[in-house]
């Protein structure tokens, strides 16, 4: 009778095996609402169109950012100063604008509907960008020389890229999330292949860097400004026809509740029962069963215990009114959402130095290249943004070589499926950047020696391949820390909250940009009032070598600390499919520290 049972077992896990591989069980559903079809969904074939998408915006993107700071300054004659803050600040508002993306697209529309929202907002964008330059009225002058811009001009200018900050805010945090969505983590092969997705991500963002900081730089550069904007607002439309062509291939995530409200609910929760004694044991919280809910169950874990009181039932109250309010009665799995928020907080503060100074690449390190030799013969001369390509360049280098080479090298000695953990990969990043401004203080001194030897010519006499090494070191710290940052925010995220961890990753750089024109403007108060400022009119009034080596030091210290909180973190630790005891499911704290 024994061996019946057991042989009927065998029989029901085999056919579950053979049904998992036919269809996808992870509550994703195909475009016409029905459980999708593994062989014609998701993987690779949707992941890379939604690759190349992204590819078309982010070279419309940095198009436009990797010549902001010049198009201030010459066009919209705002000091340097000013523009350095001016484009600080719309990159911070651009990259804290996917938090509000990200909470829409997880708790109302959808990361599909979002993304096809946001890209309309971003093309209306360009659109107006377009007619800045080419409508007469609303260009910046009417003669040449140009004084002093228009306002019509300045206003139309300055929404448009608001308009495009509103538009990637939306775009950039679905886009990601929902090309990481076309794998499903319960199927071994597919979950092998999202840990390389997020490097493919990155080659194809890249690619779009590159492109837009070579060409459409130097289109605005040598053909006209116009020229390069409808070029863009182009290249977008197209990426539109493209991501609504690709729709159904896609696997699509339902929009069940708000992530928010759960974890409100929570902790509304845990301080109603604040007075109740701790269970003896986990098995005694309360947990759905795996066929109530199609969410993936997370193990109980022993840090932060006040919110599990959120999941302990209440004896003085009716059991079933309990669980049918979840402003009463949490389960495990909404509890752990909860810590696994507040354990990454100290994780994204301590990442914020390491944006300050990646933000120096797109404004201060493109003005140094205004000022050298730029020179290749004596007919072509190379676009000062165009220097940011060669971040890119070590950028796609790194990435390449991390998964050809590097994780299966790193598996054989560590064990580890990633090759190193997602921490570790962030923390040699932040070696990279203090790297980057150690070498950026000595070229800048050298440059600065130049000027002062010969101040008629200034730094011309410099080339512009001096800052070669600064921008290439800056791309392969890119290349570990920002990966290891898309990847651990939207992997440590609850799954309801993937789009708002893509948020999270994006509003690094953007607090760190904030960061970054805070940073400025007290240096240069205090300097100033030392005898003579660090940020004068123009660059070769400035003492910006005096800022890197600044930026080093704090961004040393800074990872002192990272490394502390990197060590005692606990990595989500989600319950397998026919694990039914919350009690058994989690055995210490499976760490992956810092080496």
């Amino acid at each position: 009778m024994e061996k019946n049972v057991e042989m009927d077992e065998i029989k029901m896990n085999k056919a579950t095996e053979i049904d998992e591989q036919k269809w996808v069980y992870d509550s994703s559903v195909d475009y016409k609402g029905r459980v999708p079809l593994r062989a014609s969904t998701g993987g690779w074939k949707a992941s890379f169109l939604i690759i190349a998408i992204e590819f078309s915006e982010r070279l419309s993107y940095f198009g436009i950012a990797t010549s902001l700071i010049i198009y201030l300054t010459k066009v919209i004659h705002q000091d340097l100063k000013t523009a350095a803050k001016s484009v600080n600040y719309w990159t911070g508002v651009t990259t804290l604008m996917p938090l509000l993306g990200g909470f829409v697209a997880d708790a109302y529309l959808g990361r599909f509907y979002t993304v096809l929202a946001s890209t309309i907002v971003y093309l209306l964008g360009l659109v107006l960008l377009a007619m800045s330059s080419v409508v007469p009225s609303l260009k910046s002058c009417g003669s040449d020389p140009c004084q002093e811009p228009r306002k019509v001009h300045v206003v139309i200018f300055f929404f448009a890229i608001y308009l495009i900050s509103i538009g990637t805010g939306g775009h950039r945090p679905s886009l990601e999330s929902f090309g990481a969505d076309q794998f499903d983590d319960d199927h071994p092969q597919e979950k092998r292949k999202k840990m390389s997705f997020f490097n493919w991500w990155s080659f194809g963002l890249c690619s779009g860097v590159l492109l837009g900081v070579t060409l459409i730089v130097y289109v605005q550069d040598h053909v006209s400004w116009a020229a390069a904007d409808l070029i863009l607002t182009l290249v977008m439309a197209s990426s539109l026809i493209i991501f609504c062509a690709g729709r159904r291939f896609y696997r699509y995530r339902k929009v069940s509740e708000s992530p928010l409200t759960t974890m409100l609910q929570v902790l509304v929760a845990s301080i109603k029962k604040r007075n109740l004694p701790h269970p003896s044991s986990p098995a005694y919280l309360h947990e759905t069963q795996k066929s109530e809910t199609n969410r993936r169950r997370l193990c109980h874990t022993k840090g932060l215990k006040f919110l599990d009181k959120a999941a302990i039932f209440d004896e003085t109250h009716d059991s079933i009114d309990q669980k049918q309010n979840p402003w009463r009665l949490a389960t495990v799995t909404k509890v752990e959402e909860l810590k696994l928020l507040i354990n990454m907080i100290p994780i994204w503060l301590t990442t914020l130095p390491f944006g300050v100074s990646i933000a120096q690449a797109s404004t201060f390190f493109i003005k140094q290249g205004v000022t050298l030799n730029r020179k290749i013969t004596d007919d072509f001369e190379i676009p000062p943004a165009s220097m940011y390509g060669l971040g890119a360049i070590g950028m796609i280098a790194t990435v390449t070589i991390y998964e050809k080479i590097l994780v299966r090298l790193l598996r054989q000695s560590t064990g580890n499926e990633r090759g190193i953990s997602i921490l570790q990969r962030i923390g040699i990043g932040m070696i990279f950047s203090i790297a980057t401004m150690i070498i950026a203080a000595l070229v800048e001194r050298k440059r600065l020696r130049i000027v002062q030897e010969n101040l008629l010519e200034g730094s011309m006499s410099m080339s512009v391949f001096w800052l070669t090494p600064q921008f290439l070191i800056v791309g392969i710290g890119d290349g570990f820390a920002l990966v290891g940052l898309q990847e651990y925010f939207y992997d440590q995220v609850p799954d309801t909250m993937r789009s708002l961890g893509i948020a999270l990753y994006l509003s690094v750089i953007g607090a760190a940009s904030f960061l970054s024109s805070i940073l400025i403007t007290i240096v240069d108060h205090v300097t100033e009032k030392g005898g003579k400022s660090w940020f004068g009119k123009d660059i070769n009034s400035s003492r910006l070598d005096y800022f890197y080596f600044l930026l080093a030091t704090l961004t040393t210290v800074n990872l002192c600390i990272y490394i502390l909180f990197a060590r005692r973190y606990s990595y989500k630790n989600v319950q397998i499919r026919r694990t039914a005891d919350v009690a058994n499911c989690y055995d210490g704290d499976d760490r992956e520290t810092m080496a």
